[in-house]
């Protein structure tokens, strides 16, 4: 599977913006498909992950509330809505997927073998 993010730009803080991450040459099955985020200078670090079957979802504290992630599956695609932006959420988002990784590694960049490219979000302030 093939994995494709778009959607970044630049907003200014208290707005939202809707990344996309969509499958080719595969579909999602029993896959969880996650995003992270890598600011300048920093770690990549997890933002959510949806498992694709369920729909149950895990965030990170610094996005829940604010973030929510979707999928459809006839576009087999993933979606992240983030609200209520922040300056703090400036970095290169990344989704990954993997098939049933173990559940207590779903929150590190190691649990996910396939990625797609980053889109670049900028919140102004």
């Amino acid at each position: 599977v093939q994995l494709q993010a778009f959607g970044g730009g630049l907003v200014q803080a208290g707005g939202s913006l809707r990344l996309s991450c969509a499958a080719s040459g595969g579909t999602f099955s029993n896959h969880y498909v996650a995003w992270f985020r890598q600011a300048p200078g920093k770690e990549r670090e997890f933002v959510t992950t949806i498992r694709w079957n369920s729909r149950m979802t895990y965030y990170a504290d610094s996005v829940k509330g604010r973030f929510t992630a979707s999928r459809d599956s006839a576009k087999n695609t993933v979606y992240l809505q983030m609200n209520s932006l922040e300056p703090e959420d400036t970095a290169v988002y990344y989704c990954a997927a993997d098939r049933s990784p173990i559940l207590s590694t779903i929150r590190y960049v190691s649990a996910y073998h396939n990625w797609g490219q980053g889109t670049l979000v900028t919140v102004s302030s």
